[in-house]
């Protein structure tokens, strides 16, 4: 069935590939099925309880309840920045330091 007011730019976007792995990996599963899904990057283990902590207390501060930067938080990145120099020996500037929330939307 065709919708008309769709654009033909929007409807050739074909579905997502990492999407469609990921559903049939989670129907194997849910039949019984061994599966190592490399569909979508979803933890199998619970978040730490620090972190579970950090979510609730910037949850509950109005300032986190605004849009980020694009690149994102400047402290955020400078972290990342620190850790990838700390954990990999690889020296890089907090302003090349990307914070998107996937791989698809770096």
């Amino acid at each position: 069935m065709t919708n008309s007011r769709v654009s033909a730019l929007i409807g050739g976007i074909a579905p997502s590939a990492t999407l469609a792995v990921d559903a049939k990996a989670k129907a194997l599963r849910a039949a019984g099925e061994s599966v190592i899904g490399f569909g979508a990057g979803e933890p199998d283990f619970p978040s730490p309880p620090a972190v579970v902590e950090a979510a609730v207390e910037a949850a509950a501060d109005p300032k986190w309840h605004r849009y980020s930067p694009v690149a994102g938080h400047p402290d955020l990145r400078e972290a990342i920045a620190q850790k990838t120099a700390r954990d990999s020996g690889y020296e890089v500037e907090p302003g090349q330091v990307l914070v998107t929330n996937g791989g698809k939307q770096a």
